[in-house]
């Protein structure tokens, strides 16, 4: 293969994000998408917020806080609804083509590792939950960092857990800001546009844009 390491975001680009949601649509009601949209990009940008202030908050506490302004914005849920949907979270769904992409990757001779915001807890309960803990060399967390993408550091975490360059880590994810992040680094990066998305940070660019995990190690061999 000729990258040393595939590194692969979790949320979003090996678990499905709204898969939590879609879960308890019925007892939500007509607003679950709305909710589930805005619980995500609540979420997102509580990170963003709590690296530039230096007041680091675990990824698990603020997926909770998201989701309470989320459901106050649209109608509320009752707190057994809360915590199916936080338990939920715990066990997203993963892709159909996560598990054939790893595999094959790893067969080709690659490590494989995911890089996330998660907490360890959260990436350990949705990993066994999709059964990938054995197409996976490493799974890495910023938590014990306390900083969150698309700081420079959080990458370098990578490197650091396979004692290898920047050009040796091809990086995958389904957000484009964290593509961006892990370009400026100095990653191979792929990103994976699974909703047909414009493009952004041209100054940025990925490497390879692909509508899935499918075609990667085909891109690669």
């Amino acid at each position: 293969m000729p990258f040393h390491v595939y590194a692969f975001d979790a949320y979003g680009t090996l678990f499905d994000v709204h898969a939590a949601v879609a879960r308890h649509r019925d007892a939500i009601g007509p607003r679950a998408g709305e909710l589930s949209s805005l619980w995500r990009s609540k979420q997102l940008e509580y990170t963003w917020v709590r690296t530039l202030a230096g007041r680091y908050r675990d990824f698990w506490t603020l997926t909770g806080e998201a989701l309470d302004f989320a459901a106050a914005a649209c109608g509320g849920l009752s707190p057994e609804l809360r915590a199916a949907l936080m338990r939920a979270y715990e066990q997203l769904d993963a892709y159909d083509d996560v598990r054939p992409a790893l595999s094959t990757l790893r067969a080709n001779g690659a490590k494989t590792a995911i890089l996330s915001n998660g907490t360890p807890a959260m990436l350990d309960s949705a990993v066994k939950a999709a059964r990938l803990g054995d197409v996976l060399d490493r799974v890495i967390s910023v938590d014990g960092l306390g900083l969150y993408k698309a700081r420079g550091e959080v990458y370098q975490l990578v490197c650091d857990a396979f004692t290898c360059p920047a050009a040796q880590v091809s990086f995958q994810s389904s957000n484009r800001w964290d593509i961006a992040g892990a370009a400026a680094f100095g990653f191979r990066t792929v990103w994976i546009n699974r909703t047909g998305q414009g493009d952004e940070y041209a100054d940025l660019p990925a490497a390879l844009t692909l509508p899935s995990l499918a075609p990667l190690a085909g891109f690669d061999a």
